[in-house]
C-alpha cells in the first residue's frame, strides 16, 4: 500500500494516535504524518504511506491555512484554553483595532516557540522543561505570514473579547504563539480557543477523510504523482531507468530544480535535483529494489 491519505483529525487526538489507528485500520506499519496538529486542533492531517514516506520532506514544508477563534482577556501556559491561567486583564478593543493588528502581521516575523511544545533543547523536548519547572530560553524562529483576516464581527463575552481569524502561514508557525502576539499588539492577552486546519498546501479539508471512513473503507490514495503536481514528471526508457535505480549521478537531462522520473508503466521511480556542479543527483530513492 502507498500513497497520501488526508484525514480530518477529531479534536482530542495527537497526531500519533491518528498514525496509530490509521496504521492498524490499513495493517501497515509504513505510515508516518507530515505535520503535527495539537489535540485541542481538527482538521486536515497528511498521512504518507509505504513508498511515499519518502516525500515526506516536501509535503511538510508546504502552505498551511488555518480557522481560529480567539479569545482577549487572559493568557495560559499553554496559549490555548486547555491550559492555566497565568496573565490576566480588560481588554478595551474595538474591531477597526483587530483588523488594524492583524494587517500589521503579514509578513515575515521572529516567533517565540511556545515553552508546551515538541521542539528540542540541548536533546529535551520544551514541554519537558515545563512539567518539570525548567528554566529555559524559548527559540525563536523566522516565520512568515501570507495572509490574515478577521471573520465576522467581535462576541463580547463576560470581560473577555472573542473572535474568528483566518490565516495562511509558513512551515513551523505557531498559530497559539500568532494569537498571543496578536494580543499583545492590542495590549492584552490572548488565547486560543478553537483551531481548524483547512488546508496543507494542495490538501483540503473538504477532500479528507474521517476516521469512519477508514474504518469502512470509503477512502481514496493520493499518487505520489498527484501530490507534486508541480513538479515535473520524466517517463524513463529503459537505459536511463537502470543507471536511475542505481543511483548514478548524470548529466542533467531536465531544466528544472527537481524532476520526478517514472518508469514506462508510470510508476515512481525517484526524484532527482540538479546539483551546484551542474550534475543531476539522486534527492529520493523511491522504488528500491528488492523493497
Amino acid at each position: 500500500m502507498n500513497g497520501i491519505l488526508v484525514i480530518n483529525k477529531p479534536q482530542n487526538y495527537t497526531s500519533r494516535d491518528i498514525v496509530n489507528i490509521v496504521s492498524k485500520k490499513l495493517g501497515t506499519k509504513k505510515i508516518g504524518h507530515t505535520g503535527t496538529l495539537d489535540p485541542l486542533a481538527e482538521g486536515v492531517l497528511v498521512l504518507t504511506i509505504g513508498r511515499a514516506l519518502k516525500i515526506s520532506e516536501l509535503l511538510t514544508s508546504s502552505q498551511k491555512e488555518y480557522i481560529a477563534q480567539v479569545i482577549l482577556g487572559y493568557e495560559t501556559d499553554t496559549l490555548d484554553i486547555t491550559g492555566k491561567e497565568t496573565k490576566k486583564n480588560y481588554p478595551l478593543v474595538s474591531e477597526a483595532m483587530v483588523r488594524e493588528v492583524l494587517h500589521k502581521m503579514v509578513g515575515r516575523h521572529l516567533q517565540e516557540v511556545p515553552i508546551y511544545s515538541a521542539v528540542k533543547i540541548k536533546g529535551k523536548k520544551l514541554y519537558e522543561y515545563a512539567r518539570n519547572n525548567i528554566p529555559v530560553v524559548l527559540p525563536k524562529r523566522e516565520i512568515e505570514i501570507y495572509d490574515i483576516s478577521l471573520v465576522g464581527s467581535l462576541s463580547y463575552v463576560e470581560n473577555n473579547v472573542e473572535f474568528t481569524i483566518k490565516c495562511k502561514v509558513s512551515k513551523g508557525t505557531y498559530i497559539r504563539s500568532l494569537i498571543r502576539d496578536i494580543g499583545y499588539a492590542l495590549g492584552t492577552y490572548g488565547t486560543m480557543k478553537k483551531l481548524v486546519r483547512i488546508r496543507q498546501g494542495i490538501f483540503t479539508i473538504d477532500k479528507s477523510y474521517a476516521l469512519e471512513d477508514i474504518a469502512n473503507r470509503n477512502y481514496k490514495l493520493i499518487s505520489i504523482k498527484e501530490a507534486l503536481p508541480d513538479m515535473k514528471c520524466i517517463t524513463l526508457d529503459n537505459n536511463l531507468l537502470k543507471k536511475i535505480k542505481n543511483g548514478q549521478v548524470l548529466e542533467p537531462f531536465f531544466d528544472e530544480e527537481m524532476a520526478l522520473l517514472l518508469d514506462e508503466r508510470g510508476k515512481e521511480i525517484a526524484i532527482y535535483r540538479q546539483d551546484e556542479k551542474k550534475k543531476v543527483r539522486p534527492y529520493k530513492m523511491i522504488e528500491v529494489e528488492n523493497e
